[in-house]
């Protein structure tokens, strides 16, 4: 393995998806880490502040946007996108004091989802990468939000894993009669956690009912966000999964699916499949115990073709991951 150049990087300090895309003139709560969060749209801008007015605690996700900024539901208080209050309607005229500012947090429109970060240098650079976004070759659609009640490594662990294919996905992505997974490559550095050439037979991989060997090649910029691309013959099927951590056993994910073959078949049977193949997984990972997920690699058994779970979880003890998660 090489070492990473940055070894301990806080969970909280990465992007994470809270929500879809919102329109003008919107306000939503959102969750993240335990805390809520209020967003709202000033124009291209995504404004997030803690969902917490500072005069009396009501929650601004229940006001209103408009002209200003955002008016809190229970006196009135009016909150430019600055942070500012500049309108208190009981008393015109009256200068409001420095501790009825809101701080803001960085949120960023990307992929048609809401990005948040809790480090307030967050660089939008650094959002993770969906190659194909930009690529006119692929037909392109989100599927989610999905919600699983375990941890959110939990879920993106079992995002990384193929050998579960033949038993939780028969019939689909793969077949109770072909199981043997061959040996892949690991590697991680501080682009983050490679995981490639990754062999498997599947008698449905991507929906259009013809089986086929497909090699899975696999990119986690983060720990909570990866993208996948499978190949088979000139076909390519990719998935940018993004995970928002919501609580320690609680995490709510998007799938963006993109695909250079099939646009033939319609969008709600391809959107179909990923739904069916997701609700086979939710059950699995939610029965899992403990919900959240061990770092250690002597709490629980491990398997040869475990190389890329054990990967990421040594990666995520070196980045200093402890938001859903046994360290010991």
């Amino acid at each position: 393995m090489t070492q990473l150049i940055h070894p301990i990087i806080m969970l909280h300090r990465d992007w994470h998806p809270v929500a879809e895309a919102i329109e003008p003139g919107t306000v939503r709560s959102v969750k993240l880490f335990e805390q809520n969060f209020v967003i709202w749209r000033c124009g291209d801008r995504i404004i997030a502040w803690d969902d917490r007015c500072p005069h009396r605690g009501v929650r601004l996700s229940g006001g209103s946007v408009e002209d200003q900024g955002l008016r809190c539901p229970y006196h009135g208080l009016v909150f430019n996108s600055q942070g500012t209050c500049v309108e208190v309607p009981a008393v015109p005229g009256w200068t409001p004091s420095p501790q009825l500012a809101l701080s803001g947090y960085p949120a960023e429109l990307r992929y048609g989802l809401v990005w948040l970060s809790l480090n307030p240098d967050a660089d939008p650079k650094t959002i993770p990468s969906f190659p194909e976004w930009s690529d006119l070759n692929y037909r392109k659609f989100l599927c989610g939000a999905y919600r699983f009640r375990s941890s959110p490594l939990r879920v993106m662990e079992n995002f990384l894993d193929v050998s579960h294919f033949p038993f939780v996905h028969d019939g689909l992505l793969g077949d109770r009669t072909h199981t043997e997974v061959p040996e892949y490559q690991v590697d991680w550095n501080d682009q983050g956690l490679f995981i490639k050439d990754v062999q498997i037979w599947q008698p449905n991989p991507d929906g259009t009912a013809e089986g086929a060997n497909v090699t899975y090649n696999y990119h986690a910029p983060t720990p909570l966000s990866a993208w996948f691309e499978k190949l088979s013959g000139d076909r390519r099927l990719s998935i940018f999964f993004a995970i928002c951590p919501l609580e320690p056993e609680l995490a709510m994910g998007w799938m963006w699916i993109a695909m250079n073959y099939a646009s033939e078949i319609p969008q709600a049977e391809l959107h179909g499949f990923q739904d069916r193949v997701v609700r086979q997984d939710i059950p699995i990972v939610e029965s899992q115990q403990p919900k959240r997920l061990p770092l250690t690699l002597s709490q629980e058994g491990h398997l040869p073709s475990d190389r890329a779970s054990i990967a990421y979880r040594q990666w995520l003890q070196r980045r200093g991951v402890e938001f859903g998660a046994i360290a010991s």
